[in-house]
């Protein structure tokens, strides 16, 4: 098994945990001097993570968090100014939301990353489902968020990123590029018939890739630069995979998913339909290889003295911000109301600890917790340790310690 860290960036002094704070520096994401302390911190965990042997290090897209929460705006320059600090760790963005993005903007950002990187790059690739910004940036598209109910809004959305992904895997992995998209309203060129007037006639016959330009001098076709490092492409994951047509895609696509389905059993019946799915393309995996499951993971030398570092904290912050997205439906348990929606007092530190949302304790504790996923998945290729309520809320000296115990006490018993 291979291991990362899945970071939502958060302002130092932000959140319930700094709330005096974060109300005198309001709006706190716009102020310079508490994103540079963000910066330091991402940077110092980046580094410690691939000093002491993490795998991965994962990082999400969002946009406009005035309040200083989620604040990695662009992941592919994040992890950029990331990757000429780490040496062997990987890198991705999980995931770039890809309705937002115009595809070979994307693509060729991509592939600049991965050789910036020398190939440390794996792309998340995700749908989006916060409306405050995903709507604004997604609407050249006429796409909103994800919202994973069925409805128009909610298809449209899954065609637009498929759509995209499609688009750029052919600037990837062809020279040149020609293409009319239905559904985005898309032509590569512009207009589909031809560019006319091209000036460097001569220049582009002889040097540029062949079908560019036609007898004639009007550009057919164009080719994205540069193609990525590792061929075709980086491998692709696909973050928060929780609604069955996302897996089944998943596999049909060749994607990692990565997810958040806390019960073991319920992770175990995503992994059966990945596999199933993958096979029919052709691709025979073991139960739980080519997946990841992320939880959150706070350790200490007992028990009670996580629950009291790890507990409170991420309990508020979950219940107050994630819970109004509906995140709370992680915590369900079978003996509760299935026509009531989990309430923010149900998101303890407690229930996530039942649910197997999170692991706290001790070393012990997490590598039995990890063990219970491996003997319902013999394979699970990879285990992500989500940060939240931790980075931006606790002192770094405790972040990185609960990094360093988890690296030498429990990655040694499940490493491949």
């Amino acid at each position: 098994m291979k291991f990362s860290i899945f970071l939502n960036p958060q302002i130092p002094g932000s959140g319930w945990a700094s709330e005096e704070n974060a109300k005198a520096k309001r709006p706190i994401g716009r102020d310079v001097e508490s994103y540079q302390k963000l910066l330091d911190e991402v940077r110092e965990i980046a580094v410690h993570a691939d000093q002491i042997g993490f795998d991965a290090l994962m990082m999400t897209e969002h946009h406009f968090h005035s309040e200083g929460f989620e604040f990695s705006v662009n992941p592919l320059m994040f992890l950029t100014d990331l990757a000429a600090r780490t040496e062997r760790i990987l890198l991705a963005p999980l995931g770039l939301v890809l309705p937002a993005w115009d595809p070979i903007r994307a693509a060729e950002d991509v592939a600049l990353l991965d050789h910036f990187s020398k190939g440390r790059l794996r792309l998340g690739v995700a749908r989006g489902y916060q409306a405050r910004w995903a709507n604004v940036l997604g609407q050249r598209w006429h796409a909103a968020a994800a919202r994973s109910d069925g409805s128009k809004s909610d298809d449209r959305n899954f065609d637009v990123f498929g759509e995209v992904l499609k688009i750029m895997k052919m600037a990837w992995e062809n020279d040149t590029l020609r293409y009319k998209s239905d559904v985005l309203d898309y032509e590569v060129p512009n207009p589909y018939s031809g560019i006319e007037g091209w000036p460097a006639q001569e220049w582009t016959r002889t040097f540029g890739a062949p079908g560019e330009i036609d007898e004639n001098g009007v550009i057919q076709s164009v080719s994205v630069c540069p193609k990525p490092y590792q061929s075709p492409h980086p491998e692709l994951w696909q973050p928060f995979t929780v609604s069955d047509r996302s897996v089944v895609r998943a596999a049909q696509e060749g994607i990692l998913p990565w997810m958040f389905t806390p019960n073991p059993d319920e992770h175990a019946a995503k992994a059966k339909l990945y596999q199933e799915e993958s096979a029919r393309q052709g691709k025979d995996y073991k139960l739980g290889e080519h997946t990841g499951i992320l939880k959150i993971v706070g350790m200490a030398d007992t028990r009670e003295e996580a629950i009291a570092t790890y507990g409170k904290g991420m309990q508020k912050d979950f219940a107050s911000f994630f819970g109004p997205f509906g995140y709370l439906e992680v915590l369900r348990k079978k003996e509760d109301d299935s026509h009531k929606p989990i309430s923010p007092e149900k998101g303890d530190f407690k229930r996530m600890n039942e649910v197997e949302m999170a692991l706290l304790g001790t070393p012990d504790d997490v590598k039995r917790g990890i063990q219970r996923m491996l003997d319902r998945m013999p394979d699970l290729e990879w285990f992500g340790l989500f940060m939240q309520g931790q980075q931006g809320v606790l002192p770094l000296d405790t972040v990185k310690r609960n990094l360093e115990m988890f690296a030498t006490k429990v990655i040694p018993e499940f490493q491949d």
